[in-house]
């Protein structure tokens, strides 16, 4: 921010102790206008140094008003002044500060800005001034007050001086010593003044006990609070003081206060961060070793928790600064760690093992993994044994620990793990196949490290898996099958070769040997461990080391014989093929100046490339293999294998995929001579029948969609031909929308966006001449193809726009949701590309003269292109037309002329008097944008028609009008206030109004009442918050606009918003996990058997209904037990209110409610409640009739509901008398003696709470 804008802001104060600060600057404005002197930093600096001297002179401050504006307004000038002149006028400038900070009547708002001004002083300061002693007046000396200053009692002036100091030894002046000068001078002040506070609390807490200690322990925290800012700014701790701040720290972090032991903590890490770089490196070994030095007890739960923590830390710092010299002391500090891990205190086993979790991840460099020395190999042998000695017996309490730091052992020491940490190894898979040891889950984490680190291979040679044969006394490990699965890569596929495919062969074998005879359970664990074989492939081929002698002819073939014949395996078979390919790209698209072979697993980019080239030589028969099993596979589990055809499509040679298109497309044209037309019933039909496959047209398809990406750019006149014969095919929609998928994936490839540019005059007119033959199913992926085509839209060619925008106007009312918000976003789309400007060639637009004139591409032009549709011939055009308006305005709404957004909103309160309701449902969601979003100047005006035009609609109950215009008015109040909208409301339809009103009050007294609670809301958001209760609830801005209504007052859908966004009314307003559920459809005499094939059939998103008709869905309550916990079964349920007390509570029975519940709250209520009655002074009894405001409007509410009721009674009594014809008492008399007392005769009405009731209503025809 500039110094203009500072001090704008400054003149236009919003706070009123900020106005004098702007009458001083307009003074000093005016002054510098009379004398003709140009308003700059500078002379803005020298008038407010005149003025301070007559405001604080040497004997004090004189107004302190004026003295606090005045330095206020310097520290905001003064980083604007040349540095030349505050070196030149130091001396003067700090006379003149220095009673500011000096006096002891200074208050903070006084301070906070003197310092400021300090700051600025001191970093315009030289070399030469930074030399002078600290006994003249100079830098020094203010440093010295600084200081002093950082170590104040008031929060906010220790933390501006900290902050200021922080700068100034940040910004060093230019000189040989890359440390600033006064570094020094402010570390061992704040070492002596740490050390004298330190020393009077211990001389404090010696002679008057521990009492009086926390009288300086705040003194104690803002010193090392000034130690942590000198240690953080000065690139660390000077080297000279650093031993005798350790053992100050030391001393101080052993006092009882644990605030202070952190505190101490947080200083040594500071320091140590701080030495992170090449200039404060050299201090950092003599820090650690001051450290090792200073080491707690074992047993010290306070202490050696963060002690541990910094040492973690400074070797973390020193192994970025000098790996080699810290990996070589790794086993030294591992055997002086790992010891704590016997410690009895679970935080010191937890601190010890994260610390060596610590140094195994930053002090293991890559160097030492990649090329190892002979100390090397030395170092990590010391470590091994380490690992091993952690499971002994010694550190069993803490083996939780110790699994934690193994895991991290193997993932640093990668593939260096065997032979070195077998011995460990084996020892957790010992333990893990005991079944009474219970960190099964933990020691299944460090053996998925050991996978993932030494590979199965080395992993099964030390632990076996033993299923096939296997030998005496040794057991079983299928239970590492699904953890080989999780974790497997970057290993060799000749294992998986040798060792899992015939273990798969010897599975099989058995179960095909078993025959068709019914499976027993031996039998189905037989296949499921065929299946847990299998389900390795993927892993195994993830970055393999051997793809070039381990993927061979045998094995490819091995591999399509499983995909025909094994049909439950072409999931992992089809991943495995997809890793392989997949795997190799990524190390080729690694954009690395020097390779990372820990990066890179090991496989270099030569070694990637003769990878691909490799399996590029069987992608021909594998594609053809996987074509074939993708057309006789059923079209909801075919993902995967598409997955798959397109990586190895990915790296066949250009000439290859060629000839498979060639064949493909062939196939294709015979199979479309030979199929019949399907309409979409034959598709429904097809839905019910889920084991029927597809028309071979339809699978040949999806394959030539697939090929296109990958196609040279001379097939693609082959490929349109294809495409625009299917699109003008209109007896196969299904087949029709797939040929319209052909544009947009096209879109996706370099070569394809360049066809797709050269092609598009015949793209937009096979669009254009297929319009009347596009089927509703394909009407989505057409406008996702117009879109497509409108990206490489050249700017001669804007005509298509005006051409196909009455289509794209009509998708605003398509009943499919996906279609219409594709047409909502192709339209936008459409504004953008006029916007971006052109020619508009109207005379080549369909259906106009040929000497039409042409228009210039703008927004406005775009805008009356759609509003032409207003004229449409059908109310269907017309409503389109203006939703489609709807959502352009909303996206550019701040680009539109303001005439022009005038004449939109006065068009549509014209169209508020249609008497179409598709029209006006339409011009609801306009208006309701145009509230909204628009420019109150611009909406005021209209508010005077389009209100009374609103209330006429407001009494249509038919699609929810009524709600409709309601939520509209909410809007307007919110946005216009009450007033305004009430003063255009007719008179006989503020009801309405009121009714918002009273609404709004009411959720103001909820929040009032519960401020923390989740129904309240506040004034303003209390109509429209459900966005802002709800994030991530609207995919944009737009969707929050319309949708933002109080869902309380209509649950129901907006129907003209859905037409609008497009949303489905049964999903408006529901959670996107509410939408995602899914629900298993049972049978009632058969559970569901999730292992069958046919249990996806039984999978439902939508919630089922109840098969037997006419029956009401059994409602599930809760068990009913007695005192002792025991069912109570056959009971009725009217004793449920003397048992269940817990669920009374849970539903809040009401005092007097006749439970047993409700007489307990209503005799606490009594002697607790707000109206109990109270003693006062002496004794004597206090009533209290006062109500709460909520009371006295229930009791109101109360009165007008008896009044009503009395008056409904009235007419009754009188209509009673007509019909007997005034029998039943003479004229001359007033009724019996019970009804001139006002008791109620026999027969006659009872009334309970202003309700009107018959005569043994109640409960045994007694009181209630």
């Amino acid at each position: 921010m500039s110094l203009a804008e500072k001090l704008d802001k400054i003149k236009s104060p919003k706070l009123q102790n900020q106005h004098h600060t702007a009458v001083v600057l307009s003074a000093v404005e005016d002054t510098l206008r009379d004398q003709k002197t140009e308003p700059s930093p500078t002379a803005y600096f020298a008038a407010l140094l005149a003025l301070l001297s007559q405001a604080i002179n040497a004997k004090g401050i004189v107004n302190k008003d004026l003295a606090t504006s005045l330095v206020y307004l310097l520290d905001v000038v003064t980083p604007y002044v040349p540095q030349p002149l505050l070196r030149s006028k130091f001396s003067q400038i700090l006379t003149n500060l220095a009673p500011a900070l000096t006096q002891p009547e200074a208050e903070a708002p006084l301070l906070r800005p003197s310092i400021g001004c300090l700051e600025s002083l001191l970093v315009a300061q030289d070399a030469a001034a930074w030399a002078l002693p600290q006994t003249q007046i100079g830098p020094r000396r203010a440093t010295a007050g600084l200081l002093t200053l950082a170590v104040d009692h008031r929060p906010k002036v220790r933390k501006r001086a900290q902050d200021a100091l922080k700068k100034v030894l940040r910004r060093p002046p230019p000189s040989p010593s890359l440390d600033h000068p006064a570094a020094d001078m402010c570390a061992e002040t704040a070492l002596q003044s740490l050390n004298e506070i330190a020393a009077a609390a211990r001389k404090n807490k010696k002679n008057k006990g521990y009492g009086q200690d926390s009288h300086h322990e705040p003194g104690l925290i803002h010193a090392m609070q000034l130690v942590k800012t000198i240690s953080s700014a000065s690139g660390g701790w000077p080297s000279k003081k650093i031993e005798p701040l350790c053992e100050l720290l030391m001393n101080i972090s052993k006092t009882s206060s644990d605030y202070l032991t952190m505190s101490a903590f947080e200083v040594f890490e500071t320091i140590v961060v701080g030495m992170a770089n090449e200039v404060s490196s050299a201090k950092l070994p003599r820090l650690l070793d001051a450290l090792q030095d200073l080491r707690p007890s074992q047993n010290d739960s306070q202490l050696l928790p963060p002690w541990i923590a910094v040492i973690s830390r400074g070797y973390d710092v020193s192994a970025q600064i000098n790996p080699e010299e810290t990996f070589q002391k790794l086993p030294e500090l591992f055997n002086m760690v790992f010891g704590f891990l016997a410690s009895s205190s679970h935080n010191i086993r937890v601190s010890a093992s994260e610390c060596l979790i610590s140094f195994m991840q930053n002090c293991v460099s890559n160097s030492v993994i990649l090329e190892p020395s002979i100390f090397d190999e030395k170092v990590l042998e010391k470590l091994s044994r380490s690992a091993n000695d952690l499971l002994s017996v010694k550190y069993q309490s803490a083996w939780m620990e110790v699994f934690n730091v193994l895991s991290s052992m193997f993932d640093a020491f990668k593939w260096r793990s065997d032979p070195l940490l077998v011995d460990a190894l084996k020892t957790i898979g010992e333990l893990r196949g005991n079944e009474s040891f219970n960190g099964k889950k933990e020691a299944d984490s460090v053996l998925a490290s050991a996978v993932k680190a030494m590979g199965p291979e080395a992993v099964l040679r030390t632990l076996p898996l033993n299923l096939n044969k296997p030998k005496p006394g040794q057991p079983g490990r299928a239970w590492l099958l699904p953890i080989l699965r999780d974790n497997v890569l970057n290993t060799n596929l000749a294992h998986f070769r040798n060792e899992f495919v015939p273990l798969s062969e010897i599975m099989f074998q058995r179960v095909l040997d078993h025959g068709d005879a019914e499976k027993t359970m031996q039998i189905k664990i037989f296949e499921t461990l065929v299946q847990q074989t299998w389900a390795l492939l993927p892993g195994y081929c993830t970055f393999p080391l051997d793809v070039t002698t381990a993927f061979d002819q045998n094995f490819a073939e091995l591999l399509s014989n499983l995909l025909y014949k094994q049909t439950e395996l072409r999931v992992d078979i089809c991943r495995g093929l997809q890793n392989l390919v997949e795997s190799n790209q990524t190390i080729l698209d690694l954009e690395l100046e020097n390779e990372d072979l820990i990066m890179q697993q090991r496989i270099t980019k030569a070694d990637a490339k003769k990878n691909i080239m490799h399996l590029a030589s069987f992608s021909g028969n594998l594609l053809a293999v996987l074509f074939n099993v993708y057309s006789e596979t059923l079209p909801h589990f075919r993902g995967y294998i598409l997955r798959c055809i397109n990586a190895y499509l990915s790296i066949t040679p250009a000439n290859e995929v060629m000839d498979i298109f060639t064949r493909v497309a062939s196939m294709l044209e015979s199979s479309l001579a030979e199929v019949g037309p399907q309409r979409q019933a034959d598709k429904q039909k097809q839905k019910k029948e889920e084991s029927k496959m597809p028309p071979m047209s339809h699978t040949l398809m999806d394959l030539v969609i697939t090929i296109s990406v990958y196609l040279p750019r001379d097939s693609f006149a082959s490929l349109f031909t294809i495409a625009a014969l299917i699109i003008n095919k209109d007896d196969d929609p299904q087949l029709q929308k797939k040929a319209y998928k052909l544009i947009p994936r096209l879109a996706e490839s370099e070569t394809g966006k360049v066809a797709l540019a050269d092609r598009n005059e015949e793209l937009q007119q096979l669009l254009l001449s297929s319009a009347s033959k596009a089927s509703a199913p394909s009407r989505r992926d057409r406008l996702l193809a117009i879109s497509s085509t409108l990206d490489f839209l050249p700017q001669t060619s804007l005509h298509f726009i005006p051409s196909i925008l009455s289509e794209v106007v009509i998708s605003c009312k398509e009943s499919n949701e996906k279609a219409r918000t594709a047409g909502f976003d192709l339209l936008v789309r459409m504004g953008e590309k006029m916007s971006e400007g052109g020619v508009v060639s109207n005379s080549k637009v369909p259906h106009m003269a040929d000497d039409a004139p042409d228009a210039k591409a703008s927004l406005e032009e775009y805008f009356t292109m759609v509003s032409a549709g207003l004229a449409g011939a059908t109310p269907h055009m017309i409503s389109a037309s203006i939703t489609a308006l709807t959502r352009i305005l909303f996206q550019f709404r701040q680009q539109l002329p303001a005439p022009m957004l005038a004449e939109l909103v006065e068009t549509m309160d014209l169209f508020l008097k249609s008497n179409n309701r598709e029209v006006v449902r339409s011009v609801l969601g306009f208006v309701k944008v145009s509230i909204i979003s628009l420019p109150m100047n611009l909406m005021l005006p209209r508010l005077e028609t389009m209100i009374p035009n609103l209330f006429v609609w407001s009494h249509e109950h038919t699609g929810h009008f009524r709600q409709k215009i309601k939520h509209i008015f909410e809007r307007m109040i919110r946005r216009f206030g009450y007033e305004i909208v009430e003063k255009w409301c007719p008179e006989e339809d503020k009801k309405l109004l009121i009714n918002i009103k009273k609404t709004r009050e009411r959720n103001k007294r909820k929040k009032n009442d519960n401020p923390d609670g989740e129904d309240g809301m506040s004034d303003d958001d209390s109509l429209t918050n459900t966005s802002r209760r709800r994030p991530g609830r609207y995919d944009n801005e737009f969707d929050e606009a319309v949708y933002g209504s109080d869902a309380s007052s209509y649950s129901g859908s907006d129907a003209s918003d859905d037409e609008v966004l497009g949303h489905n009314k049964q999903r408006k307003g529901k959670s996107a996990s509410a939408r995602n559920q899914q629900f298993i459809v049972e049978d009632d005499d058969e559970p569901l058997d999730l292992l069958d094939k046919r249990a996806l059939a039984n999978i439902s998103t939508t919630r089922p209904r109840s098969t037997r008709t006419g029956q009401m869905p059994v409602q599930k309550t809760k068990a009913k037990v007695d005192e002792d916990g025991r069912l109570v079964l056959g009971e009725d349920d009217s004793d449920d209110e003397m048992m269940d007390f817990d669920a009374d509570w849970a539903h809040h029975r009401e005092p007097g409610d006749g439970s047993l519940e409700g007489g307990i709250n209503a005799y606490v209520a009594a002697i607790k409640g707000k109206d109990a009655v109270k003693r006062g002074q002496r004794g004597k009894l206090k009533f209290s009739n006062k109500k709460g405001q909520e009371e006295a409007d229930d009791d109101e509410e109360e009165d007008r509901e008896m009044e009503v009721d009395q008056q409904q009674q009235d007419m009754k009594r009188n209509r009673m008398k007509a019909q007997m014809g005034g029998k039943g008492r003479s004229p001359g008399k007033k009724g019996t003696l019970a009804q001139r007392s006002g008791r109620k005769g026999l027969g006659a009405m009872k009334t309970r709470g202003g309700r009107v009731m018959k005569a043994g209503a109640g409960r045994g025809g007694g009181r209630r």
